[in-house]
């Protein structure tokens, strides 16, 4: 006997599944651990950087590859996720895709053999965040923020403890070391799948997507409303992508800190982000999104461009701190804004708008790369105004605009 839950997810009486409790904390774990790999490209592109006598542009080109390759999974993997009963499997396969992907790639040769490969690490990884977040958003319709916000809680602590760890190992391991260890995480988690992958509640079939529900889905993205939506999206992650690329290397090359040193300001970062998201999540469901987006980016834009008339250290690397923290805390309102618009078919919306981060927010790396190549403080003033342009796009939205 089958019965269906007003989510539209099936419950086998034979199986007993996951209560939505110990399902967010299957769904951080597992976030933590793909990201994990992904989150230590942070602090090993600088390393990759020194070792092979990289230029500012070369380092954002490497994490530009590395997340636009990556961001070619979303979209499919959500509408797979949407037609697919067994969101269990789809889960176990991503852990066992970025374990390989990235261990293929400590061994790459060159820049390029290295870029691509850590691309095809990073698809198994965007693939598992569009199944993830379309179940649990099914699971709590009535909270997409706070919900949202519990899944990146993973993916946040993941950009803290593992930046922070590489900076360290990096004192007594080469790059192409600390990347095999990275991997460790994902093969553990995709270890222990194997006995929960059954538990995790599968989608009713009666819900799947069709052609039709794709075409629409397609229109809604084209009209004037959804282009300024991924206009706003793709800034505000072209903003914070700027600083997380260029943050680590102007730390080490205009100041000589350590990457230790780098890592705990990173991770510093991230930790506060991650604190933050379910709590701003929550916040922009009772009072709304668009209020909290504005205030949170202008306050980053301000902390990022006044690294410009700085030149110490504890300033500069504390403002940049404080930027990044801030962006990062408001991503799941960004996300639940996204849903909000289009919501019918979650892992679907999910997946796109996780291209449009990811992907076309990646730019944000090479850009500040390639400005930093000049001026790597001019690089802080980029953000900045990457910033207050996302806050115009989003505003633009409203219907009184």
């Amino acid at each position: 006997m089958t019965a269906i839950n007003p989510q539209g997810e099936t419950q086998d009486s034979s199986n007993k599944l996951l209560n939505l409790r110990a399902l967010q904390g299957v769904c951080v774990l597992g976030h933590l651990a793909n990201d994990w790999a992904a989150g230590a490209m942070w602090l090993l592109a600088p390393a990759i950087g020194l070792a092979l006598e990289l230029r500012p542009s070369e380092i954002g080109l490497l994490l530009t590859i590395h997340s636009i390759g990556a961001s070619l999974a979303y979209f499919p993997a959500g509408i797979l996720a949407d037609r697919v009963r067994s969101q269990g499997v789809l889960l176990l396969g991503t852990f066992w895709w970025v374990t390989l992907g990235y261990l293929l790639a400590s061994g790459a040769p060159g820049f390029w053999s290295l870029a691509i490969l850590i691309a095809i690490g990073g698809m198994g990884d965007a693939a598992w965040h569009p199944i993830a977040t379309g179940m649990l958003v099914r699971q709590m319709p009535d909270k997409r923020g706070q919900a949202l916000g519990i899944h990146a809680i993973g993916g946040t602590l993941a950009e803290v403890f593992s930046p922070l760890m590489v900076g360290f190992l990096l004192a007594v391991l080469d790059w192409q070391q600390v990347l095999q260890l990275s991997v460790l995480p994902a093969a553990l988690m995709g270890t222990a799948f194997f006995f929960l992958f059954r538990r995790i509640p599968s989608r009713h079939v009666s819900t799947a997507l069709t052609k039709g529900d794709l075409v629409a889905f397609l229109h809604q993205w084209r009209s004037r409303t959804g282009l300024l939506l991924v206009g706003g999206i793709a800034t505000y992650n072209m903003a914070l992508v700027a600083l997380m690329t260029m943050m680590p290397f102007y730390s080490q090359r205009a100041f000589g800190l350590s990457p230790a040193e780098t890592g705990i300001a990173f991770a510093l970062a991230m930790l506060v982000g991650s604190i933050g998201q379910p709590l701003v999540g929550r916040i922009s469901d009772r009072r709304g999104r668009f209020g909290i987006f504005a205030v949170s980016s202008v306050l980053a834009a301000a902390l990022s461009a006044s690294v410009l008339f700085l030149d110490t250290p504890l300033s500069s690397v504390g403002l940049l701190t404080g930027a990044m923290a801030i962006l990062v805390a408001i991503r799941s309102s960004v996300l639940a804004m996204a849903v909000d618009y289009s919501s019918k078919h979650e892992a679907t919306s999910m997946g796109f708008v996780f291209v449009v981060l990811d992907g076309v927010g990646a730019l944000g790396a090479v850009f500040a790369g390639l400005i930093g190549d000049f001026s790597l403080v001019a690089s802080f003033g980029f953000a900045a105004m990457l910033s207050v342009l996302a806050v115009g796009f989003i505003a633009l939205t409203k219907p009184n605009a």
